[in-house]
């Protein structure tokens, strides 16, 4: 949600623990997800390209974040972007399990 989103990351507080991409399973389609895991919720987006340039720029030579890791700056730089698919998870409200490959 637009509204509630905007201060999802401004805890100067929180760290972030890892993240990475992802492939979700959505009933019956796999979705490419990048998820970053904080110390106090998980927050999985939705990897979405551009399919148009805009204004004939070169998006290699946009700034990108130095934190980032090199994967998500990549990803970028070719003008994808990631939009929040769901409500962030808090850790306590997150049960994980192993499972067996299909």
């Amino acid at each position: 949600r637009e509204n509630s989103s905007e201060n999802i990351l401004s805890s100067a507080n929180r760290l972030l623990l890892h993240e990475g991409k992802l492939m979700l399973a959505e009933s019956t389609r796999l979705l490419d997800v990048y998820l970053f895991l904080f110390d106090d919720f998980l927050l999985i987006t939705k990897i979405k390209r551009n399919k148009k340039k805009y204004g004939g720029s070169d998006t290699s030579l946009m700034p990108v974040c130095p934190s980032l890791t090199p994967e998500l700056q990549s990803f970028i730089r070719e003008g994808g972007f990631c939009t929040v698919l769901d409500q962030p998870i808090p850790l306590d409200r997150l049960i994980l399990k192993n499972v067996e490959p299909v």
